[in-house]
This record gives structure tokens, sequence and C-alpha cells, in this order.
């Protein structure tokens, strides 16, 4: 699978990346069928103590899942989004067994 990571208005972070990435590759190889990940880190100042956000679009077979989250830290807002993301496959893929 291939994964994109854009950082809006952060400096790259080698080690996010690293980080996600590995959680990522759980999941892919959980499901196979995932063809490539979109990864957004965003910073919303205002927001406390919340503000860092992580957002990840996956590219699969059928609609695109997507999933949010806003938290203290870009480690928990990326380990709460995979989390929905698991979530949202395991409904994907009963849906496909079913059929």
């Amino acid at each position: 699978m291939e994964a994109i990571f854009q950082f809006v208005q952060l400096t790259k972070s080698e080690r996010l990346e690293e980080l996600t990435q590995k959680k990522l590759d759980k999941l892919e190889n959980k499901y196979d069928w995932i063809i490539r990940a979109d990864v957004f880190f965003k910073k919303q100042d205002g927001m406390e103590p919340k503000g860092f956000i992580c957002n990840i679009k996956l590219s699969v077979p059928g609609p695109q899942v997507f999933a949010e989250s806003n938290e203290s830290s870009f480690e928990a807002a990326m380990a709460e989004t995979v989390s929905d993301l698991d979530r949202q496959l395991s409904k994907r893929k009963a849906q496909m067994n079913t059929h």
C-alpha cells in the first residue's frame, strides 16, 4: 500500500510518518485490499487542550473510507483515526463476505 503524507502548515516529521506507517501496515496485513492511504496532519489553534488533527482517507474497492480525530497530540489523533478506520474496514469486510 502506498501512503502519502501531508503536513498542513507544519514541518515534516519523520518519526510521525514512521509511527503512522507501522499502524497502516497492520491494517494492510488485516485487509489486503487497501490500495492507498492519504494522511493529513494539521494543527488547529484556539482549540485547547486539543487541536492536533489527523485525518486519513483510504482508497479501497467501492467508496473511500475516511476518518478524522482531534486529540491532544498527533500520536493520539493518529491512533484514534486508525482505530476508527479499523472499525469501518471490519464492517466493509463483513458486507463483502455476505455477497
